[in-house]
């Protein structure tokens, strides 16, 4: 079973760093995309970065704060998250994509809890 299990949420206080690691399981192949996803309490999921072969790509609330890169292990990818504001804080889902995958290639983990106070 094709899985990702994310690592690293927490409590922190503004202005500070949190890292984010996702890896994932169950599959020979090399996932197209990695990034992150993140939802607060009574808002849509969105996406914080992803990076594909082309490079990363970012939410612009989080440009020149957060920085995604490619784990040495196969299908891992980490989230620097640096400079932390209270509206960062949400549970943030790792996700996966490749065409080769089940239905529409999406794989999503279960989520890790980030908590930014004021």
């Amino acid at each position: 079973q094709v899985q990702l299990v994310e690592s690293g949420g927490g409590l922190v206080q503004a202005g500070g760093s949190l890292r984010l690691s996702c890896a994932g399981s169950g599959t020979d192949i090399y996932f197209a995309r990695m990034g992150w996803y993140r939802q607060a309490p009574g808002n849509q999921r969105e996406m914080v970065a992803l990076i594909t072969r082309s490079g990363p790509n970012y939410e612009g609330s989080v440009k020149g704060r957060f920085t995604i890169g490619k784990g040495d292990s196969k299908n891992t990818v980490n989230l620097q998250m640096n400079r932390l504001k209270p509206e960062d804080s949400g549970v943030y889902y790792c996700f996966a994509n490749h065409p080769l995958l089940p239905g529409d290639g999406d794989i999503w983990g279960k989520g890790t809890l980030v908590t930014v106070s004021s």
